[in-house]
């Protein structure tokens, strides 16, 4: 992001995991924090703090702004729902607006659920999203870019795939995901 230029990065000299931005370059620090602030362990889904040489100073001449993007310790708040394994690799699954869906309990990243419908043969595109529900908080829906596949099979797919409390409740088909000037899935409108 613009704010932190480069910070987390893959080396072309380690092998290659599929979803992981690498690790944290030398000299910058990345941790992750739960809904409360505290720094959350290894493998948990979280908001993606950061801080070192790379990282902006603040927004200009927008105290307010800068002082709401940053912990009194100096770590800047990202926005980005991230996961560090237990190598130190880190994969950010996306933006805690709206990527992250807090649902029966469980904190779900809609990256991961979009991988597991992309997995299936008949998906072409997919995006996940969390819709209020009134007993799990949120209800994961998946609008979905397919062919010749019933809504049964994608949802047990993801079921195989991911814990079972992270498949979708409902698959909705589309002809076409809307996308934004930048290329990147409108998820707002979506939820439209």
């Amino acid at each position: 992001m613009t704010e932190t230029l480069i910070t987390l990065v893959a080396r072309a000299d380690e092998p290659r995991i599929r979803g992981s931005v690498g690790h944290a370059l030398p000299g910058t620090d990345a941790r992750i924090v739960d809904d409360h602030g505290d720094v959350a362990p290894a493998g948990t889904l979280g908001e993606l703090q950061v801080r070192g040489p790379s990282v902006f100073a603040g927004y200009h001449h927008r105290p307010d702004a800068t002082a709401g993007s940053f912990t009194p310790e100096g770590w800047f708040r990202t926005g980005d729902v991230a996961r560090q394994d237990e190598h130190g690799r880190w994969r950010i699954v996306g933006r805690a607006s709206t990527d992250l869906i807090k649902s029966g309990g469980y904190r779900i990243g809609a990256g991961e659920v979009e991988d597991a419908l992309l997995s299936h043969p008949s998906v072409e595109e997919a995006a996940v999203l969390g819709v209020p529900d009134d007993d799990l908080g949120q209800r994961i829906v998946a609008f979905v870019v397919a062919r010749d596949v019933a809504e049964t099979e994608l949802i047990s797919h993801v079921a195989s795939t991911l814990a079972r409390h992270k498949r979708p409740r409902s698959i909705v088909f589309v002809d076409a995901l809307p996308r934004n000037a930048l290329g990147k899935v409108d998820k707002s409108r979506l939820a439209a």
